[in-house]
């Protein structure tokens, strides 16, 4: 199996031994974020969940490892264009290692995989713009934002307070139609010539 090493992440293809590890994550406590958390699952729901995740045809799926070898999270590739040479990411960490920048590691030497071994050319993803933290990761890595959409929350607030829509200005990302809340998102991408410029830059600047 092919393992993708950086300084202290290490990223291979996810195996379902891998999801039980991610049942014992922490958990968001910011009702924000409660979509981020990773889902109590009974044992055959990680069977199904790691189905779903590892046996489509445009999708590919990650576990990301620190320096023990510790599962502290997954990305994945999914609408997997070949004509294209393009799909769409998506990362999730365990909220204890979030703020230490494994995320951004893993993102990078990802990238270094997916433009050199895969031969893709181009990456999407899609992040909330409340999410300044992931948003900042994602810059760094070297992304921009190519325009915007919204989606419906699949948490939604028992009361509409409960998200802050009205108490904080920084909170004022959503919207709510029929009693639903959406999220605004911002639309990103990366292609192979900008990963190269940016990674010149970074080399650069050390």
């Amino acid at each position: 199996m092919e393992v993708i090493k950086g300084k202290r992440v290490m990223i291979r293809k996810l195996k379902i031994e891998d999801v039980f590890g991610m049942l014992k994550w922490g958990a968001h406590t910011d009702p924000l974020y409660f979509d981020y958390n990773f889902p109590k699952l009974k044992d055959e729901e990680v069977k199904e969940w790691f189905k779903i995740k590892s046996q489509s045809k445009n999708k590919k799926c990650f576990g990301i490892f620190n320096e023990e070898e510790r599962i502290i999270g997954y990305l994945s590739i999914k609408n997997i264009i070949k004509f294209t040479k393009s799909s769409t990411l998506g990362i999730v960490l365990d909220p204890k290692y979030m703020n230490k920048g494994y995320g951004t590691e893993a993102i990078k030497i990802f990238l270094e995989y997916y433009f050199y071994r895969l031969k893709m050319k181009t990456m999407h993803l899609d992040v909330a713009k409340f999410n300044k933290r992931a948003i900042n990761c994602y810059i760094k890595c070297g992304f921009t934002k190519i325009g915007e959409s919204k989606q419906k929350l699949q948490i939604q607030a028992s009361n509409f307070e409960d998200i802050r829509y009205k108490t904080d200005k920084q909170y004022f990302y959503f919207d709510r139609k029929k009693k639903k809340v959406y999220s605004y998102l911002y639309k990103m991408k990366i292609s192979k010539a900008s990963y190269e410029i940016n990674r010149q830059s970074n080399t650069n600047n050390k």
